[in-house]
């Protein structure tokens, strides 16, 4: 039985778990890396500490998965987060899960995962190049035929597995490279969009707020415009005020549902989501009872951080200085409803620089979910950020590339 050819393009998470498991079905496999090491979004995955899967359910799984989520189902089959978790621990590294079911190698260093695949790729005899930068695919006799390099070599192959991740962190070499081959040879590509990123608002305040933390609180979204309002998004959790909006968990959850065109969209910030508006007044009328001599702004400070409870009475149309005792019916209703309800307007999503995943893709009507092979080029297979699934934060993602990967490499080895 002759052993088959396969090159893999892109040495990131789904490239090298796609080499992998092309080298464990039997093939020789060769795996292009442009970068000077394999890797290298993996490393900053995490705030570098790589966040490498999530330890929930499969159900979790896929209610975590925004978009094509039933495009995973054999991904997933051939290798899940617990096959992941094996994988690694099986190379030496152990694991913890932490809040959130977020599965992290105990040492906190994303460079022990990397150093785990690499020594399973050396295990199964991958032939890994690095600096080595595909310029297009070749096709021959109907069939993807292997890749030319950008220096002009060409290398032939049974199959060839596009790893080259989305567009965000550009810096690590996602530049799209892989949605240009797959137009290039009739693939369809949806709109791509930076996803899990910090939102801008419109209005500025939050910048005199920037730093500034919350947690348990509710962030939702609604669509206006049309005859009845859509609620787009409603979630507790944690978020961040920045120089130009919001962030932290919440806000990047919330940009990847969001739709292209922001102007129809408003949001509100829920401080006190446990207690409902007659809760909520009935502890104000008590706080004003208690502290009835005192300014308004001592009443606030126990509701909120101090920045952000002059900002609510801002708001609310209320002075910080007014007497407690002096607020009327009206303005503590004012005062009331700020605080279940901030408002606050979408202005744009930050960059690719600063998007944990991109949004959109090589279109899964021409990928066979059942093989990752292109069903427009045979002897063509895709994994990872290049098709368009993307997920919630919390490891979702890289378990994406890594399922993905797997099938890719499993499937382009079978004879």
């Amino acid at each position: 039985m002759n052993q088959k050819q396969i090159i893999v393009t892109g040495g990131g998470a789904a490239g090298m778990m796609a080499a992998l498991f092309a080298a464990k079905g039997g093939a020789r496999v060769i795996l292009l890396e442009r970068n000077e090491k394999l890797g290298k979004k993996v490393y900053i995955t995490g705030k570098g500490r790589c966040n490498l899967t999530n330890a929930a359910d499969m159900e979790a799984f896929q209610r975590n998965i925004f978009r094509n989520p039933r495009f995973m189902y054999a991904a997933f089959a051939t290798l899940d987060n617990r096959g992941v978790m094996d994988l690694i621990e099986g190379q030496g590294v152990p694991l913890k899960v932490e809040r959130g079911e977020r599965v992290f190698p105990q040492s906190d260093k994303a460079s022990d995962i990397i150093a785990a695949l690499r020594r399973a790729l050396e295990r199964e005899n991958v032939d890994v190049r690095l600096n080595a930068r595909v310029r297009e695919l070749v096709g021959e006799g109907g069939r993807c035929a292997g890749v030319l390099m950008e220096d002009g070599t060409r290398l032939s192959a049974d199959a060839v597995i596009l790893a080259t991740g989305g567009l965000s962190y550009p810096s690590t070499g996602s530049t799209g490279d892989g949605h240009t081959f797959a137009e290039v040879t009739g693939h369809g590509v949806t709109k791509t969009l930076p996803a899990l990123v910090p939102i801008e608002t419109v209005e500025s305040w939050p910048g005199m707020l920037a730093g500034l933390s919350l947690k348990n609180v509710r962030l939702s979204a609604f669509q206006t415009g049309g005859k009845k309002e859509k609620k787009l998004y409603s979630e507790m959790g944690e978020m961040l005020f920045t120089h130009f909006g919001i962030s932290g968990p919440l806000a990047l959850t919330l940009s990847s549902l969001l739709p292209e065109d922001l102007s129809q969209v408003r949001l509100e910030i829920d401080l006190k989501p446990a207690l409902d508006e007659q809760t909520l007044d009935a502890r104000l009328l008590r706080d004003f009872k208690s502290m009835s001599r005192k300014q308004l702004i001592t009443v606030a400070d126990g509701l909120a951080p101090h920045s952000l409870a002059e900002q609510v009475l801002k708001l609310a149309g209320l002075s910080p200085t007014m007497p407690t005792n002096s607020v009327t019916a009206p303005q503590r209703a004012a005062l009331l409803h700020t605080l279940k309800a901030i408002p606050l307007h979408p202005k744009a999503l930050r960059g690719y620089n600063e998007a944990i995943v991109t949004r959109g893709g090589v279109s899964v009507k021409d990928i066979n979910p059942s093989t990752m092979e292109s069903r427009r080029l045979p002897g063509l297979y895709f994994a990872g950020e290049l098709i368009d699934v993307d997920a919630a934060t919390g490891g979702f993602n890289l378990q994406i590339a890594w399922s993905t990967g797997a099938l890719a490499g499993k499937s382009a080895a079978e004879v």
